[in-house]
């Protein structure tokens, strides 16, 4: 199972983070964020934990620039970005075949969520992202209900967000779609924002996997 942990941003955190050996390491380029990355870390990233940048509905070109300067495997996009942004994202030379980039695109559910509005996203994202619908573009730290997921009818392999702590593994562990990949842990697990409690996720990935 895929553990993606987001909101990072103090170094020595970081360091300490991978030692557990997450899969993806989140950092968020949205200014009106509590997570803002204003100073990017100098940590050494091993090969196979990849970096990702979290962007809300910013430009392609901000995008692509803050990709290549801080060497960025993976682009999250955390607003209401369209089938058309997600395309010509990925047409672009820096997340072209030869480059390989990954695009997360993350959706806001409740209830209410219409999961057929995924449908146009498919072919140009390698994963969804299904997190709370809140107030903020997440880091709401609540919980939709998990069971609207087996509306999903897409191919698009997804990570579950909003609102985790490591109380919720016997949960987790229920959810049984064929597209369900993995866990993407942010405030449920904070200190403070962007300083992550180390011990529970350490906790938490050995009592998931």
């Amino acid at each position: 199972m895929i553990i993606k942990v987001c909101g990072m941003r103090n170094s020595e955190n970081i360091q300490s983070l991978l030692a557990l050996k997450p899969d993806f390491v989140g950092f968020i380029f949205y200014k009106k964020s509590k997570r803002f990355v204003n100073d990017f870390p100098k940590v050494d990233f091993p090969k196979e934990i990849k970096k990702v940048g979290v962007f809300v509905n910013e430009t392609i070109e901000e995008v692509l620039r803050i990709v290549e300067e801080y060497k960025l495997e993976c682009v999250q996009l955390h607003g209401n970005e369209s089938p058309e942004y997600c395309w010509d994202l990925r047409r672009s030379e820096l997340v072209s075949e030869s480059h390989r980039i990954e695009i997360f695109k993350a959706f806001s559910i409740d209830e209410n969520f219409n999961f057929n509005s995924t449908n146009q996203f498919e072919k140009s994202c390698d994963y969804f992202l299904f997190d709370t619908k809140g107030k903020e573009y997440g880091g709401n730290g609540i919980k939709f209900n998990w069971e609207v997921l087996q509306k999903y009818k897409g191919e698009t392999p997804f990570l579950l967000s909003g609102g985790i702590s490591k109380n919720d593994v016997l949960e987790i562990k229920k959810i049984k779609h064929i597209a369900f990949a993995g866990i993407d842990i942010n405030s449920g697990f904070e200190i403070e924002p962007a300083l992550k409690n180390i011990s529970d996720i350490k906790e938490f990935k050995n009592n998931l996997l």
